[in-house]
């Protein structure tokens, strides 16, 4: 069975994940020609807001209007592309899981897959519904106040003339809101994808743990140990590896929507319904980094707990050889394993609250000038 189900149907609606049944070549082509279409929609929208601030803006007012909205479409265009260039990867990633050493074996390791497994589903559910409620609050705030005036719901520079007949302009006035919620949807997916694997490893120490405190004076319960040991890190690696790009375009882009947003929100002198869309907006995207650098130090915190647990073994009933390879899994588990986006920045809880007042000090400097 597939781990992070939910977190896979979302990547099938946004056109990263065909489904494993559209094996036929008539159904893989109509999926083909989904996910081109996903990508034309994100990108036309990317494009028109990054050409309305080469063209349009003239003031601070505009540039602010602006920048918040289409950092967010340049994180979900960077996050999409990273998705589709990381299909086997992603593929590869999830599959072992179900395989050895990784895949459970008895009733106590089920029982640790399971409450990690339930743990991811909730952390999806509950993100995709914070993530929805925010694009459903912009759209209604849209509909009763820019749509009545004849305004687009975001600043965009389109080659046409969209206020030329009301067909043209609901055409494009529905475009933003579809690519506003497949962009939403892109964010949830990857996210979710990433924080699953870092759920995952931590469950993966948790089952280690397990078969070592269940360790006899048999040799190969420990060599397989070790290597279970030694696939861990090497996953974590890999990770890693491939979506540390993803990770570093996230810190950097949150960097600067939160003091976007802030200054955005202190225009306003009364709370309104756009206050509240950027209130949930400014949530969004503080969850979308938390839950990065939380897991990031849940993963760093577990496999550094490893040394401690395993001292918890009864020593006494080992011989001399199972004791020394335990001080060799010992003596690896010192170097915690850390996530880092670009191999600059560690995902931790640390580098979570430096961001935080990294945002504010642009936010006064922004203000200032």
């Amino acid at each position: 069975m597939r781990v992070l189900q939910f977190t896979f149907k979302i990547l099938t609606i946004v056109g990263c994940w065909r489904p494993e049944s559209w094996s036929s070549l008539c159904m893989r082509i109509v999926y083909d020609a989904y996910t081109v279409f996903m990508i034309i929609l994100l990108y036309t929208f990317l494009v028109s807001q990054f050409l309305d601030i080469i063209w349009n803006v003239e003031s601070a007012e505009d540039f602010t209007e602006n920048f918040y909205a289409t950092l967010a479409s340049v994180v979900s265009c960077s996050k999409m592309l990273s998705l589709l260039v990381n299909r086997n990867n992603i593929n590869t990633l999830t599959n072992i899981l179900v395989e050895k050493p990784y895949r459970p074996l008895e009733v106590d390791e089920m029982k640790i897959r399971y409450k990690f497994d339930r743990l991811i589903h909730t952390n999806t559910l509950c993100y995709t519904i914070l993530v929805e409620t925010t694009c459903a609050c912009i759209t209604m705030t849209s509909l009763l106040t820019e749509f009545r005036k004849g305004n687009l719901t975001y600043r965009a520079w389109l080659p046409y003339d969209y206020d030329s007949s009301t067909i043209v302009f609901c055409l494009t006035y529905a475009h933003q809101l579809i690519s506003l919620t497949a962009g939403s949807l892109v964010n949830v997916a990857c996210d979710s994808l990433i924080c699953g694997l870092l759920v995952q490893i931590c469950c993966q120490i948790e089952i280690l743990e397990c078969r070592l405190s269940k360790l006899s004076n048999e040799h190969n319960n420990l060599r397989d140990c070790v290597r279970h040991h030694d696939s861990i890190l090497k996953y974590a690696l890999r990770l890693n590896k491939k979506f540390r790009m993803t990770i570093a375009m996230q810190f950097i882009v949150s960097t600067m929507v939160v003091c976007s947003n802030l200054y955005q929100m202190t225009k306003s002198s009364t709370v309104n319904a756009n206050y509240i869309s950027l209130l949930l907006y400014m949530s969004c995207m503080l969850t979308q980094i938390f839950i990065y650098c939380w897991y990031g130090n849940e993963v760093k915190l577990k496999s550094t707990q490893l040394m401690d647990n395993i001292f918890g073994i009864n020593w006494l009933t080992l011989n001399r050889d199972l004791k020394e390879s335990l001080l060799i899994i010992m003596n690896r588990a010192i170097l915690p394993i850390e996530f880092t986006s670009a191999y600059v920045l560690s995902m931790n809880l640390d580098s979570f609250v430096g961001l935080l007042k990294t945002s504010y000090s642009v936010y006064n400097l922004l203000k200032q000038v």
